[in-house]
């Protein structure tokens, strides 16, 4: 009995070298970080989010804020009503409520017109512009002759500025040297097509420029994404019998969830921000009003209506925010419920 407790003693607690005192285990865990990774990490942390609060969210809240005054940008601000006796000059600085949304929405004659505009540029980035692009990450991922070429091609557009796309285009789109109207026989005095000047024209014409362009960024992305799914997936999908059709949309798009979330996002936010392509055109007027337009012109333009300028933007980030939201809430509820 002595000899077996003396054997099994030893393992249950071992002893030190030299005074025989129970040698103590290491606890696994997570290193306990020093005072210079402490620095390390809080400066990678902390410079971000100064630059993100300085440059976002504290103008945001500003914007907020202002949307309620009547403020032309010059003077000081401060908390007395506005009196609606008084002229405009008399009243800057004041607290405007919600005056600024209700003329917005019932007197300015470019609002709604630039509403409408908005919402027809976010449905074409989504019916067209997104399935053109995963179209063609589709056939470019199927590793096709040439598809670094063609990767190249359409990705150009993405890496020239929106102001240096619109000039492009006006060359395409000139009433008298223009390529379309030349190669359609409309180029000579009297038959030409002005597609840049006739409101019911112009708005379809720079939507195709921003296609254009929306296409090869939606590209890259699921390009990127195409490339993360696991390659067994699609090996197992083709063993139980299905064609390149069933396994992409039965397979490899849902697995691609996360990418289809970032590109919903980026296509609102891309179609709402719109500003390059309309105001090289013809600075947003005449069939062209935008939101991110008139928040502009009333903000640093001729009126310098910086209050009902931040109201706009207020709209159209509200605007920005309900699609991204709706889509957010309905994909994680859905993941929740699988």
């Amino acid at each position: 009995m002595s000899s077996a407790s003396q054997v099994r003693n030893p393992a249950a607690a071992p002893t030190g070298p030299h005074n025989g005192a129970p040698v103590r285990r290491r606890r696994r865990g997570v290193r306990t970080m020093s005072t210079r990774d402490r620095l390390v990490v809080a400066l990678l942390l902390g410079v971000p989010l100064l630059l993100d609060l300085a440059f976002v969210w504290f103008p945001a809240i500003g914007t907020v804020l202002l949307s309620f005054t009547k403020w032309n940008g010059v003077g000081s601000l401060h908390t007395t009503t506005c009196k609606p006796n008084l002229p405009s000059i008399l009243n800057n600085g004041c607290v405007y409520g919600i005056q600024n949304y209700h003329q917005a929405v019932t007197i300015y004659p470019e609002f709604w017109p630039a509403v409408r505009h908005n919402l027809i540029w976010l449905a074409v980035f989504v019916v067209i512009a997104t399935p053109l692009g995963m179209l063609f990450a589709v056939v470019i991922d199927r590793g096709i002759k040439g598809s670094r070429m063609y990767q190249s091609i359409l990705f150009l557009p993405v890496m020239l500025s929106l102001a240096l796309v619109g000039i492009i285009w006006e060359f395409m789109y000139s009433q008298d040297y223009g390529l379309i109207n030349t190669v359609i026989g409309r180029n000579h005095a009297g038959n030409s097509i002005d597609w840049l000047g006739n409101p019911h024209l112009n708005l379809w014409a720079v939507l195709l420029e921003a296609t254009w362009r929306q296409a090869g960024y939606v590209m890259v992305l699921y390009l990127a994404g195409l490339k993360a799914v696991d390659p067994t997936l699609r090996e197992a999908a083709l063993v139980d019998g299905a064609n390149a059709w069933q396994t992409f949309w039965r397979v490899v798009f849902p697995v691609m969830r996360p990418i289809n979330i970032v590109i919903m996002v980026v296509t609102v936010i891309e179609s709402l921000r719109a500003f390059d392509l309309v105001y090289i055109t013809n600075k947003g007027i005449n069939g062209l009003e935008l939101l991110s337009v008139l928040v502009t012109s009333n903000i640093v333009g001729e009126t310098q209506r910086v209050g009902f300028g931040s109201a706009l933007g207020v709209v159209l980030l509200v605007i920005s925010l309900v699609p991204i939201t709706i889509f957010l809430f309905q994909t994680f509820r859905r993941e929740e419920s699988q």
